[in-house]
């Protein structure tokens, strides 16, 4: 008989050559635990998923409370169903006035996809703007809106219409004109390792985009609720977009996704043709129940209030030690830049072993991901950072 090991390597497609591959039968708080009973402290909450920790006793009661209702009904938009519509207004009341209508989905691909969607049918043109080193998803939409030109060169051609700006650069500001639909752009850029922009910057992309008619989509996906100590990102970064796109931590570990815009410019997807854009599965009841339990013990537990003194806690333990070149932190979503891949790879890899997971990031595979769970304990962090120290030292 195949063992677990043998079943995920002749089955399961491979993203790469060479997955983590552990082994997990357990999660709960901020750990995972393997076959054999090992722990690891997860440093990155399964990539900016779970921002308040695995199984959290809310979330998985509201799963229950709902798997005893109902699980799928219809396709989405069609029937009123309680937890899509408290979710909605839950997410609405966190947002400005003019973001009050959802659309839910299933991911942070396809809430991209929607918004680009939405965007173009809205404004009647066809230019995307993205940035260099931007991550939006690997449909084909998401996909063309990515800033890489080697990840994406695979697949063309790509669908048309959308180019590259140069993220926090004045000068490519100019390039957003009257045949732009819209800025697809992320408040915090992830994974090209945690960039930030001036609010000078920000102030002058909103302000082009009024003059110009130019639609701005916040990708939240992976900054949304509370990841870089605001609820949302576009609040660190002192903006207000037009459309917003989420998933990730919304969802307490289950699967959703949604874009958010003025109700005046969802109503476009309604009509000429009728549907214009559906999902079966979108704001699925299970899923749409957890993310509610999920956002109100975020809100309710106040967790983003104590992630700015809990970041600079692990910039300032990191930032002395041999080999760490420079740390980029927006709330809980950090990177350690070292010299090389290879170094930092070592220092993953290290890590893993002594009981800490970490990541690289797409874009910037020189740099170590740190992106805790919202609500890990000071101890916990302690115990992460000196694994992680032991872990550097040890490779450097």
């Amino acid at each position: 008989m195949l063992s677990q090991r043998e079943l995920f390597f002749s089955h399961l497609a491979q993203t790469s050559f060479e997955p983590l591959a552990l082994e997990i039968v357990e999660a709960s708080g901020v750990c995972l635990k393997d076959k054999n009973g090992k722990t690891y402290i997860d440093l990155i909450s399964g990539i900016s998923v779970s921002n308040i920790g695995h199984r959290h006793p809310k979330v998985v009661e509201a799963i229950r409370l709902q798997t005893d209702k109902y699980l799928h009904l219809m396709v989405y938009g069609e029937y009123i169903q309680s937890p899509q519509v408290l979710l909605a207004s839950k997410i609405a009341s966190l947002l400005p006035e003019t973001l009050s209508n959802v659309f839910f989905v299933n991911s942070g691909s396809e809430a991209n996809d929607g918004a680009l969607k939405l965007a173009r049918k809205y404004t009647g043109r066809s230019e995307i703007l993205s940035c260099v080193n931007a991550y939006h998803g690997s449909t084909f939409g998401a996909l063309s809106a990515i800033g890489c030109a080697d990840y994406k060169k695979w697949f063309a051609p790509l669908v048309p219409g959308f180019s590259n700006i140069r993220f926090g650069n004045m000068e490519d500001i100019s390039l957003i004109t009257d045949k732009t639909a819209a800025v697809l752009i992320e408040p915090v850029q992830g994974e090209a390792g945690v960039r930030t922009a001036s609010k000078e910057y920000w102030t002058a992309l909103q302000e082009q985009c009024k003059a110009t008619g130019t639609l701005i989509i916040a990708d939240e996906v992976q900054t949304g609720f509370g990841r870089t100590g605001k609820m949302f990102g576009f609040e660190f970064a002192g903006f207000t977009p037009d459309i917003i796109t989420l998933a990730k931590g919304m969802g307490g570990g289950m699967p959703i996704g949604a874009f958010v815009a003025s109700k005046e410019m969802m109503n476009c997807l309604a009509n000429n043709p009728i549907l214009s854009h559906i999902t079966t599965f979108g704001g699925h009841p299970v899923s749409a129940a957890a993310a509610l339990a999920c956002i109100n013990v975020i809100t309710e537990e106040h967790l983003t209030d104590d992630i700015s003194r809990k970041s600079e806690i692990i910039v300032s333990f990191l930032k002395d030690i041999k080999g760490v070149k420079e740390i980029r932190a927006a709330g809980f979503l950090i990177a350690v830049e070292f010299e090389s891949f290879e170094i930092n790879k070592k220092i993953i890899d290290t890590a893993i072993t002594n009981g800490v997971i970490g990541d690289w990031f797409l874009f910037c595979d020189n740099s170590l991901r740190i992106a805790p769970p919202l609500n890990i304990t000071d101890d916990e962090l302690s115990t992460a950072l000196n694994i992680i120290k032991k872990s550097i030292q040890s490779i450097l």
